[in-house]
């Protein structure tokens, strides 16, 4: 046994002071769709509905047992780790001080102090992750605190590896062969599962999902050093990271950058909605990562194998519903948008009217401007049932001579208007 699995081992019995082991599921629906034995690791069944609590509690567990960290805890986190950490703080009564950005969600921030009672300050600090962070390593040097780093750290990595090795106690044999589908952000869940399945000798293979708006571990794979990217998109909160950590990335360096699939966001987001209307489960975005990167398998490829995704988080704000939804149909092709050139003349409208079939739905109807004095730029969001409308509809736009653009797809234009 490695000293690394031991103290794995060590990490997992300490957590059932907190919570009893999540539960490994198969899911029918998922394996009849795929021909595949699913299995989902419900780390969205933690007390906190994240894995986040793992690594904080045994980081922190660690640290009092070595006597560092007298004068509390601090973090900087506005998502799952400040929850973790608020709860791991009041397990063991000590002092925690997490720093926030200002532009952070209430609902965010009252979880936190509700996870971590009286023993948790939460301060709102500059309008982007980087300042909060910087707030909060300073207020650690000053105030000689224990800065508890989200995911680049031995211990935080320990502490997600008990997914592991519960894992492996759940499955058993059933790992030999199997397919391990796990979410990436900034690497501590992916580089503790599979280090620990690797020194265990489970014979599994691995696939890591990543944002594609956040592709820090595949563009690191590629290029062999760790790669910090100039731009993310942010919509996967849960992981859209910008560099991967650096003792994550020792870890996962040697894996081929075929293994990770980038998951396009509003693909993620018809998954969110699937999951919610068939299964009733809730999942954020970067929680249904490793569910969506089925969808990147062909059933020849997953038919008669086991597969294991780890749902790494359920803590999804509702009030981000209508734009899940929204990419969701964009991306099922059940919803467009179009700029038409409309002319300014009495029964233009009824015109339009008439071309729509009898399940097409005006959603928006906005106009821009008047590019002409006889003409209107008119912005027009469509819904059908059937993707497949979309076609007879632009047919008959174009025997009817109307002039249009689609801007569905082009992110430039539909970032500022839709």
């Amino acid at each position: 046994m490695s000293a690394f699995v031991e103290r794995v081992g060590q990490a997992a019995g300490a957590l059932r002071e907190l919570f009893p082991e999540t539960p490994l599921q198969e899911n029918d629906y998922l394996s009849k769709k795929t021909g595949a034995r699913v299995f989902l690791k419900r780390e969205d069944l933690t007390p906190v509905r994240s894995y986040k609590i793992r690594g904080a509690f045994n980081f922190m567990r660690k640290a009092i047992a070595a006597g560092v960290g007298p004068d509390g805890f601090v973090c900087a986190s506005a998502g799952n780790h400040a929850q973790g950490f608020a709860f791991v703080c009041r397990h063991f009564g000590r002092r925690g001080v997490v720093f926030m950005p200002v532009t952070t969600p209430q609902q965010k921030i009252d979880k936190t102090k509700l996870f971590g009672g009286e023993f948790i300050e939460v301060r709102l600090v500059g309008d982007y992750f980087d300042e909060c962070y910087q707030a909060a390593a300073g207020f650690a040097a000053a105030s000689a605190a224990l800065m508890v780093p989200p995911f680049d750290h031995p211990d935080i990595i320990e502490g997600q590896a008990s997914v592991a090795h519960e894992l492996a106690g759940q499955l058993g044999g059933g790992l030999d062969g199997a397919l391990v589908l796990l979410p990436v952000g900034g690497g501590g869940l992916a580089a503790g599962v599979t280090g620990f399945l690797h020194d265990t000798g489970a014979n599994a293979g691995f696939v890591f999902a990543e944002p594609k708006g956040a592709p820090s571990l595949e563009r690191s794979l590629a290029a062999g050093k760790r790669v910090k990217l100039a731009q993310v998109d942010n919509f996967v909160d849960g992981a859209a990271v910008a560099e991967i950590g650096r003792e994550p990335f020792k870890r996962l360096k040697s894996f081929p950058a075929q293994t990770v699939r980038l998951i396009p966001e509003n693909r993620l987001c018809a998954t969110m909605i699937e999951m919610l209307n068939i299964e009733g489960v809730v999942l954020e975005p970067a929680g249904a990562l490793a569910i969506d990167a089925l969808k990147d398998f062909s059933r020849k490829e997953l038919k008669g194998r086991t597969v294991v995704a780890v749902v790494s988080g359920g803590n999804f704000d509702f009030e981000r519903l209508p734009d899940v939804k929204e990419r969701a149909l964009r991306f099922e092709g059940l919803k467009k948008y179009f700029i038409f050139r409309f002319p300014q003349r009495p029964g233009a409208l009824r015109d339009f009217l008439d071309l729509l079939g009898p399940d097409d739905d005006i959603t928006r109807f906005e106009y821009l401007k008047k590019s002409a004095r006889n003409f209107g730029s008119v912005l027009i969001g469509l819904e059908t049932k059937e993707r497949r409308n979309f076609a007879v509809l632009t047919k008959r736009f174009d025997e009817a001579g109307w002039a249009y653009q689609d801007i569905t797809d082009n992110d430039t234009i539909a970032s500022l208007l839709i």
